[in-house]
């Protein structure tokens, strides 16, 4: 069984860090501009961030699940087509995670080894939550984790590095930002109660992998 998986990331509110972790944060920061870009970076680390959402699809049924966490606490389950949406508490959400990926062979990735995998090994443990899997094994063999972002750029050998939309326009596939959200909203869209939006956006985003790793399995791997 083969699995794409992303995750969404909201960083802590800055001010709750304690005076060395804002520190840290802020020491190469040298005017306003620097100051907020340092402290919206916080949603990239495992450390000062969490997961409110995380999506799994299967490659060959197109069957999926999206886990994620709604801050009012409400239990709630829904299916859109062949796409299950429940919320929980980041551990809930992880634990699913946990208990679908541990059967599949292989987990299919944009940028997970760098990102996602790390990200979701760190937070589980975070929360005493046991990983069943290495998600950022050897990187040089695609069968257990292929990452795109390391495929498509042959292992850094193409230096620039391109984001999903980009890879997506250039090969003819829907880009999951054409209805206008991106990343870098979540945190917003987090703070508005948007949950079942950033967990739609993350099943555009997995959807978008999915062609993509159909079409690099078809014309690009060896």
């Amino acid at each position: 069984m083969k699995i794409v998986f992303d995750v969404e990331t909201v960083g802590h509110d800055f001010d709750t860090l304690d005076e060395a972790s804002q520190k840290y944060f802020l020491k190469f920061a040298e005017n306003a501009e620097e100051i907020e870009e340092a402290k919206k970076s916080l949603n990239f680390f495992p450390l000062t961030a969490q997961i409110v959402a995380i999506g799994m699809l299967d490659v060959d049924t197109e069957e999926g699940a999206v886990y994620y966490q709604n801050a009012n606490g409400e239990k709630e389950k829904f299916t859109e087509e062949k796409i299950t949406y429940v919320s929980g508490s980041e551990r809930d959400i992880l634990q699913q995670f946990w208990s679908k990926v541990n059967r599949c062979e292989q987990v299919i990735t944009f940028n997970g080894r760098a990102f996602d995998g790390p990200f979701v090994m760190l937070r589980s443990a975070m929360h005493k939550v046991r990983a069943g899997k290495n998600l950022v094994p050897y990187r040089y063999d695609h069968k257990t984790h292929c990452d795109l972002a390391d495929q498509l750029t042959f292992y850094d050998a193409m230096r620039r590095k391109f984001g999903l939309h980009m890879w997506c326009q250039a090969f003819g596939i829907q880009s999951p930002k054409v209805e206008g959200i991106s990343g870098v909203m979540v945190n917003d869209m987090y703070k508005e109660g948007r949950y079942q939006d950033i967990a739609r956006y993350c099943m555009r985003d997995i959807v978008a992998t999915r062609a993509l790793f159909l079409y690099w399995d078809k014309y690009i791997k060896f």
